[in-house]
């Protein structure tokens, strides 16, 4: 013996359209909980930084748009910086030339520096440029987890709530 058991047409509606708007949820839900990492990103790095600083990374700080195409099955966005960091005459590809060796003739190779690369020394320091560690990324990420995970839940919750009604 078998029962069948269908969903009513309202419920089934709300459902559908709910999955039509699925990317559009996750993507507010994920965001909203990314910008109160980047506040506490931002203000940790006016923090660190020093007062002849170019001002071009913390210009360069955001949230990136929703990410699908990661290998994964879950989407994410990210704190980070954009890209190309220019110098003062808006140059971003900049030259290093190397000391002739024995009996090799001088060489010259050209590299970008990015935003990223300034950061990362920023945070973990650099022998090579004589600079101490000044945390500043991994700090607000701790700080403000408990905190993003909060805010991604009710957000999704909110934004699933619009597509999901119950008639009461």
């Amino acid at each position: 013996m078998s029962t069948t058991v269908k969903l009513p047409d309202d419920l089934m509606n709300q459902l559908d359209t709910f999955d039509k708007h699925t990317d559009e949820i996750i993507e507010k839900a994920l965001t909203a909980g990314a910008k109160i990492a980047e506040a506490q990103v931002r203000k940790n790095l006016k923090a660190v930084l020093s007062g002849d600083s170019s001002g071009q990374l913390e210009s360069a700080l955001g949230v990136s748009p929703m990410d699908i195409s990661n290998g994964t099955l879950a989407p994410n966005v990210r704190v980070g910086f954009a890209e190309p960091r220019q110098d003062k005459n808006g140059k971003t590809t900049y030259t290093h030339k190397f000391k002739a060796k024995k009996g090799k003739p001088p060489r010259t190779s050209e590299y970008q520096l990015t935003n990223a690369m300034v950061a990362n020394i920023l945070e973990y320091g650099s022998k090579k440029h004589n600079q101490s560690p000044k945390p500043f990324m991994k700090p607000a990420a701790d700080a403000t987890k408990a905190a993003s995970k909060d805010e991604i839940k009710r957000v999704f919750d909110e934004e699933a709530n619009k597509y999901l009604k119950t008639k009461g």
